[in-house]
């Protein structure tokens, strides 16, 4: 009897010392879903979350906008938390909070005309990253991991002047995959090696003299950009918030 009360502790245990970390772990999954930072204070990403780990989110953070790029689920419903299924729209959590709410379509064009054309959707995330009335912003899609990566390369190299083999990097970083980050993607191709900055774009632009400043330049009105990330805060995983958001999301 002595045995089998000693073989049953041990099984027991070997369960909740293997089972309590997969469980937690879970747990943050579910409910922050991959929350990173991607400018300080102006900035972040995600997967789905659920409701407790968005609200969490939005408040902690102070986010005015939220930018859903899931093509199959414009507005998407979260769970209500870890453990309760019940479900609210993404869009009315926003709404609740005063929070503004978008969803983009992270679309692709005809690889016979890139490089030459891009995705409609770079053009509306650049409209909302340009207007500082916006910030902080949240981007998220279904797992944070590769629609939302595409844009969050997108705003490295317009930005922040990274190029796109430092996005690609982090990119990989952030979990989109060693095997996906190649040019046989053409969410890879599109979004980020056939991008060009405007600015960069505008530096090759011929000059004429109505649009010229002191120094000869193109003299072009637009919001200042986020100061460039430290090397040591680039893709910097946020700890949770609040005890409530402090696990989550989904694979």
């Amino acid at each position: 009897m002595a045995n089998f009360v000693r073989k049953m502790f041990i099984i027991a245990l070997a369960v909740f010392v293997i089972g309590a970390p997969l469980l937690y772990w879970r747990y943050h999954l579910t409910t922050t879903k991959r929350l990173r930072e991607v400018t300080p204070g102006r900035f972040y990403r995600s997967g789905q979350m659920t409701v407790t780990g968005f609200e969490d989110t939005l408040e902690k953070r102070h986010i005015r906008m939220v930018i859903n790029v899931q093509n199959e689920f414009p507005d998407p419903d979260l769970r209500l938390s870890f453990l309760d299924w019940r479900t609210e729209k993404e869009s009315e959590v926003c709404r609740r909070h005063g929070v503004k709410y978008i969803f983009l379509n992270a679309d692709l064009v005809s690889r016979r005309t890139v490089p030459g054309n891009q995705p409609q959707v770079i053009t509306q995330f650049l409209q909302i990253m340009d207007d500082p009335a916006n910030y902080p912003v949240l981007i998220n899609c279904k797992a944070g991991l590769h629609r939302t990566g595409c844009l969050v390369a997108v705003y490295r190299m317009e930005y922040e002047g990274w190029s796109a083999h430092e996005s690609i990097e982090e990119m990989k970083d952030m979990g989109f995959g060693e095997m996906a980050c190649t040019s046989a993607n053409d969410y890879i191709t599109q979004y980020v090696l056939a991008y060009e900055p405007r600015r960069r774009l505008r530096s090759l632009a011929p000059l004429s003299p109505w649009g010229r400043g002191d120094g000869g330049e193109r003299k072009i009105a637009r919001p200042s950009p986020p100061s460039p990330v430290p090397q040591g805060e680039r893709g910097k995983c946020l700890a949770p918030a609040t005890p409530q958001a402090a696990n989550g999301g989904e694979p």
